[in-house]
């Protein structure tokens, strides 16, 4: 979907179509949860600190965000992607990979599928979505942000290396701000210099997710489409009122971080082994420091002297803290027999 939460607020509210408008809060701690297409002309992102986002945009309108309409506008937009396929894998409310494969309609293209799903949503939603067609997801997710908003766009087996070749690496999945930052001073700065790495350097430099990096510059990605994805992760996070560095107050917010996080686990049935905790300061850097434990992490009692530990590491008396944040993962492996990858068949129309 292009900006999503922006987007329905537009529709619901006409007063506000064609105007700059962040869904968010406008207070000196806010953050910006979702831009429209006006606000973003300005430079305005998600994720942007409400201060920042109404200097750079004066006129910028701000809208509290309504999650449950979201979701259940989410929810009509998977009604309608069922009518195709039932083999979905959600990323968000917002976005998720289609395996058309095999479709109801018995369609043979992807891309005929793709507009009748636009056309779909722009019919009985009033909200416009964009499209990525190839064979894999990594591929797909390309394309589908290639010609935001309103987009429709397919990569062709035949075309892939050329298209990798010229993106930049801001695009590849995983790669993010920090990452970037030292692909460019290794000399990477696209999909052909990416290309071009070994991968022993790439996993020398990166670790674990550098074989995803070496895999992608060379458009292979064997992941499948999963209609039923396995939790990794539950965590939480606090975005304080105000700075903190005294022990005490730090203490008390960890508290209220530990007690929610279990309550997340106990509602997921979740036990994992491995307890991290995010700290992001005053200045917007942010760390992560990670405990392993044999046992599973599933009460306060284990959890919060854990945390306290970890919070040892962090040297908040200089750097004040905005934002804390605890998270369990490394949950235990299924011993269910894991499905065979095939790789997708479908028809493509052409290289658009």
């Amino acid at each position: 979907m292009d900006a999503f939460y922006a987007s329905v607020e537009q529709r619901d509210n006409p007063e506000l179509r064609g105007k700059p408008i962040a869904v968010g809060y406008a207070e000196e701690r806010g953050v910006v949860a979702a831009a429209s297409y006006e606000a973003r002309r300005y430079g305005v992102r998600s994720a942007m600190a409400s201060t920042k986002a109404k200097r750079m945009c004066p006129q910028l309108i701000f809208v509290h965000g309504r999650m449950e309409v979201y979701h259940e506008v989410s929810r009509q937009i998977h009604e309608i992607f069922h009518e195709y396929t039932d083999i979905i894998e959600p990323l968000s409310l917002d976005e998720a990979f289609l395996d058309v494969t095999e479709n109801k309609p018995g369609i043979l293209l992807a891309v005929d599928i793709a507009k009748e799903i636009k056309q779909k949503i722009r019919n009985e939603l009033n909200l416009v979505a964009s499209a990525g067609i190839s064979y894999n997801k990594f591929l797909a997710k390309i394309a589908s942000d290639y010609r935001k908003p309103d987009g429709l766009c397919t990569i062709h087996p035949d075309q892939a290396m050329d298209f990798i070749a010229r993106l930049p690496i801001e695009s590849f999945w995983g790669v993010g701000p920090v990452t970037a930052k030292k692909m460019h001073s290794l000399g990477i700065h696209n999909g052909e210099q990416l290309r071009a790495c070994s991968q022993a350097m790439l996993l020398r430099e990166f670790g674990k997710v550098g074989a995803l990096y070496y895999d992608c510059a060379r458009g292979i990605d064997l992941r499948p489409v999963e209609a039923v994805r396995i939790r990794k992760s539950i965590g939480c996070e606090h975005t304080l009122e105000k700075d903190i560095s005294q022990r005490s107050s730090v203490i008390i917010e960890l508290y209220h971080a530990a007690v929610e996080l279990v309550g997340r686990l106990e509602h997921n049935d979740f036990k994992g082994n491995t307890l991290t905790l995010k700290i992001k300061f005053h200045d917007f850097s942010q760390i992560t420091r990670s405990i392993t434990q044999s046992k599973e992490l599933i009460t306060l009692d284990v959890i919060l002297p854990l945390a306290k530990q970890l919070l040892k590491e962090v040297d908040y008396e200089h750097h004040p803290i905005r934002l804390i944040g605890l998270s369990v993962s490394n949950p235990r492996e299924d011993t269910g027999e894991k499905g065979v990858w095939e790789q997708l068949s479908f028809e493509f129309s052409d290289w658009k």
